[in-house]
């Protein structure tokens, strides 16, 4: 049966216990100096009524001292409470931002080192929702259950014990309107967290789609895609605002509820101290302080029903981070793994099969050998497997059946530290970080001297527009590499791959985006990268790859054909004919200019 009240989810409390064993308790001790400032707080707030009682008594009484006395206690109390709560405040602050960066930091770590297929299944906009919504959720009740959690139940404590010193019949009727009041909250903390799981996904998916549309701007403009956007857009936020509409019509229940309930209680204390009083049963000042505690009381009462409102949408949050850090990675070092001894290069695909998942098989009974210190090229149609089959050298996926094996050595069972520090890979794709050009480049070794990052440059036909740069080798680059052509961000990724100086070269299609003058400079320093490395290469246009030592045909995921350049023409194949395709292609004639205009 499901708990009821504060944490109404049965789940609810696991993560609780996990956030504290893992994030919170390496901060125990500040956490408990917060305690004691709770505690003082709650302490100082629950003699509120008493002095209030004695104050009323002694003017009751005409107690001079006592009525010069009471101002003065009012003021010890109010400044201890006070300073305390500046204290709590600031320690809670720190504690918690801590915990919270400190989250971040794992989840970031935990997609960094995730596999390939992980981080795919989430676009890059939902996963960095995470880091934002989601943990604005997390924050926000880690900091009410650091300071109002501990802090209104001590207060409700300390209220009550006031409220049993004053009268215990009357703190017992009080207290009958209390399971009237936690049962609803529980059913709204319930919708709540249902509602909050909707909310987090379903923002998830806006940020998807706000940036996949801002980034395909250019092309919506083209053709004319405005409408469509705009009206996929308003569903999507429509769709939000419905679902946040719902947790704040589910929040908005908790404050008339309390109420009514707190107001049920006042009456029935009214009804019997009024009784009493009449009957000279209690004093005025017993009136007074214990009606003072029962009003004081409300506030951490409402407090902690909305409390659960806020632990429940941060549940679902936690829910959603622990559910990324315990999907932990497939494609790990097995315990047996030893370093990669790289002697030739060679590399053999034996009897290779893959598949991204059951129903989608990408590659079937894939053999052949790439010879060390050769280039082997692999062409084919789009989606014949070739990029697969790449991928498969540096583990980024795991075989199905058979194996990759370098030197004789599967790679699945060498470190893939010594693995991947033995590849370089140049892409279509480049990537570049928001950083100089010059730590761009030493990402392929970090502690390469300044001299070898700029023969790295020199080597990629780099140097000389880096040094036209406004600060050379310190130019910041921009996202994504943004600030420098298409050509040279393709040079500055050659330079990286240069400076690793690997002995197995990986390159994917790198010159399928550039521009013909563009093109030829990196061709030419890719010509002097892959010299004495083992090289496999992906190009779409076969006149890169003519020069290869061997050429293997890939076809739905298969070989096909494999030999040199001559002896694939010279076979009529496959090969043969999408060399003649080409051929044909490359010979059409550009459409003529338009004819000048006469001059007047």
């Amino acid at each position: 049966m499901a708990r009821k009240g504060l944490f109404a989810r049965g789940d609810t409390l696991p993560l609780i216990r996990r956030l504290w064993r893992d994030w919170m308790r390496p901060h125990a001790r500040t956490l408990a100096l917060v305690l004691l400032l709770v505690l003082l707080v709650a302490g100082a707030t629950g003699l509120y009524p008493v002095l209030i009682k004695a104050a009323f008594d002694a003017f009751a009484a005409k107690d001079e001292t006592a009525i010069l006395l009471a101002p003065l206690f009012v003021i010890g109390v109010t400044s201890v409470k006070g300073f305390s709560l500046l204290a709590l405040t600031v320690l809670t602050n720190k504690v918690v931002t801590r915990i919270e960066a400190d989250m971040q930091t794992a989840l970031y770590g935990h997609l960094i080192e995730a596999d390939l297929a992980q981080v795919g299944r989430e676009s890059p906009a939902a996963l960095t929702q995470r880091f934002t919504t989601d943990f604005l959720f997390i924050k926000e009740a880690l900091t009410r259950l650091s300071t109002v959690f501990l802090r209104e139940v001590a207060t409700i404590i300390a209220l009550i014990g006031a409220m049993l010193w004053i009268d215990p019949v009357l703190t017992l009727v009080a207290g009958v309107t209390v399971p009237f009041i936690a049962q609803p909250i529980g059913k709204i903390g319930k919708k709540l967290r249902r509602v909050a799981i909707s909310t987090q996904e379903q923002t998830g998916q806006m940020a998807s789609l706000i940036t996949e549309s801002l980034a395909g701007t250019r092309i919506a403009k083209t053709y004319g895609l405005e409408g469509y956007l705009k009206a996929k857009a308003a569903r999507t936020f429509d769709e939000v605002r419905k679902l946040k509409m719902k947790s704040a019509n589910a929040r908005g229940r908790l404050d008339p509820l309390l109420e009514a309930g707190g107001g049920f209680a006042v009456a029935a204390v009214l009804v019997l101290i009024g009784q009493r009083i009449a009957s000279g049963g209690s004093t005025v000042g017993d009136f007074t302080g214990f009606v003072s505690a029962l009003i004081l009381a409300a506030q951490p009462i409402r407090a902690l029903g909305n409390l659960n409102a806020i632990v429940q949408e941060a549940a679902s949050a936690l829910q959603r981070t622990f559910a990324v850090m315990d999907d932990t990675p497939h494609i790990n070092d097995k315990p047996d793994a030893r370093s990669l001894m790289v002697s030739d290069g060679e590399i053999r695909f034996s009897n290779v099969e893959f598949s991204y998942n059951a129903d989608q098989t990408a590659l079937h009974h894939v053999d052949f050998t790439a010879e060390g210190g050769r280039t082997t090229a692999l062409v084919g149609r789009s989606g014949s497997g070739k990029s697969t089959l790449l991928s498969l050298v540096p583990r980024l996926y795991d075989v199905t059946a058979g194996g990759v094996l370098i030197d004789g050595q599967d790679v699945r069972h060498v470190t893939l530290k010594s693995l991947r520090a033995a590849i370089a890979v140049v892409s279509q794709d480049v990537v570049l970080f928001d950083d100089t050009v010059r730590a761009n480049i030493a990402f392929g070794r970090s502690n390469a001297t300044d001299e070898e990052i700029m023969q790295a440059g020199r080597a990629a036909a780099a140097h000389e527009f880096i040094m036209r740069l406004p600060q050379g080798y310190d130019t910041v680059v921009g996202p994504a590499g943004g600030r420098l052509s298409g050509g040279e961000r393709q040079r500055v990724s050659l330079a990286r791959a240069f400076l690793k100086d690997a002995p197995i070269l990986l390159l994917d299609e790198a010159t399928s985006a550039l521009d013909s003058e563009s093109e030829r400079l990196v061709q030419q320093a890719i010509k002097k990268l892959m010299r004495g490395r083992t090289t496999l290469v992906i190009a779409h246009r076969l006149s890169t790859v003519r020069d290869a030592d061997r050429i293997v045909v890939m076809e739905a995921g298969r070989v096909i054909e494999m030999g040199s350049h001559d002896a694939l023409i010279a076979a009529a194949g496959a090969y043969a004919r999408l060399h003649r395709l080409q051929l044909s292609h490359d010979a059409e004639p550009s459409p003529a200019p338009p004819a000048a205009t006469p001059a007047a």
